[in-house]
């Protein structure tokens, strides 16, 4: 037996910094049981809160389950213990998609910053500034993404050009597409203690230029439902990409998404995420260009209003009970 302790208090902590993450739709796909006799924490998959239509292959799951696991991990280390990762640990077990271990003292070092910024990062939909995100922060950014396994790419005018015509395409699909569409509208409502998704207000209006490709989860673009506003002229874009395409690529493509994100927040920088042509093989495909990688996420990246925050489940609703925590509490 572990000679590690975790209270009750810490471990909800634990929790609700894991779940501070996004995912796509705020399906919030994931659920905890801790193994108190090796002081584990196990994420696994919640398949009814994945997305059938939007998310066949279950990528985006993947990617939102990283993001949390990106945050445990913070949150481990910053109790002062190692924690110890793996990724998808038992393959006659296809819904565990990582434990993290409580181990010794910690050798996992993320900035300070980053334990404060998961509290404080969230993403918004709302329009920018014309104010340029300095080359110094864009780099620590991409450092941020290396460091996790992946690739963050800033094009060039042209190429930003390039990913959004991708990203209105397949905008446009997606509000013609009826399943597609009907899954999208499920996950936009007034936040019940079940049922969070997202709420209205969170949305954020559309672009009145059709410049930047803004998801309209209602799917009923209009000007009398959707609110129109003037967003940059010219978006800051960033492409995060993976060498191989396998479900640990994805895991750790949220990984090196949510730690882009932190050092982001960290900074001062808004973000939202542009995940529309990623939802299309072939638009998917063309977003990688002639490079031998695979595109796993498309960050907005600017200053801006905060916009409102989505609702999160609480640890207690995502944390399997387990009788023997008493032992530790």
């Amino acid at each position: 037996m572990s000679s590690t302790v975790l209270d009750v208090p810490t471990l909800e902590t634990l929790i609700a910094a894991s779940v501070a993450a996004p995912s796509i739709h705020n399906t919030q796909p994931w659920r905890f049981r801790l193994d108190p006799d090796t002081v584990t924490l196990e994420i696994r998959a919640v398949a009814e809160r994945g997305l059938r239509h939007t998310d066949p292959s279950g990528r985006a799951l993947h990617i939102s389950v990283g993001c949390a696991l990106f945050n445990l991990r913070v949150a481990v280390a910053h109790y002062g213990w190692e924690p110890v990762t793996r990724r998808l640990p038992r393959p006659d077990e296809p819904d565990l998609l990582a434990t993290v271990r409580l181990a010794g003292t910690t050798r996992f070092s993320p900035a300070p910053e980053l334990y404060d910024a998961l509290w404080r990062r969230h993403s918004s939909r709302f329009p920018f500034s014309d104010r340029p995100v300095p080359s110094a922060v864009l780099t620590e950014l991409a450092e941020a993404a290396h460091a996790e396994g992946a690739v963050l790419d800033l094009p060039d005018p042209s190429e930003t050009d390039r990913v959004l015509r991708l990203t209105r395409e397949a905008e446009q699909r997606n509000t013609t597409d009826s399943d597609r569409a009907t899954e999208s509208r499920r996950w936009v409502h007034p936040p019940t203690a079940e049922s969070l998704g997202m709420p209205p207000e969170a949305i954020g209006p559309q672009d009145f230029r059709e410049q930047i490709p803004m998801r309209d989860f209602s799917s009923r673009r209009h000007p009398m439902t959707l609110v129109a506003r003037p967003f940059e002229k010219r978006p800051s874009i960033a492409v995060l990409s993976t060498l191989h395409d396998r479900r640990t690529d994805w895991l750790r493509a949220g990984e090196a998404l949510e730690r882009a994100l932190l050092v982001a927040t960290a900074h001062g920088v808004r973000a939202s995420l542009l995940h529309q042509a990623l939802e299309w093989p072939d638009l998917r495909e063309q977003l990688a260009d002639s490079r031998r990688a695979h595109a796993q996420m498309v960050l907005r990246l600017g200053y801006g209003p905060q916009g409102p925050t989505t609702p999160r489940r609480t640890a207690r609703q995502v944390l399997r009970e387990d009788a023997r925590l008493a032992r530790h509490a």
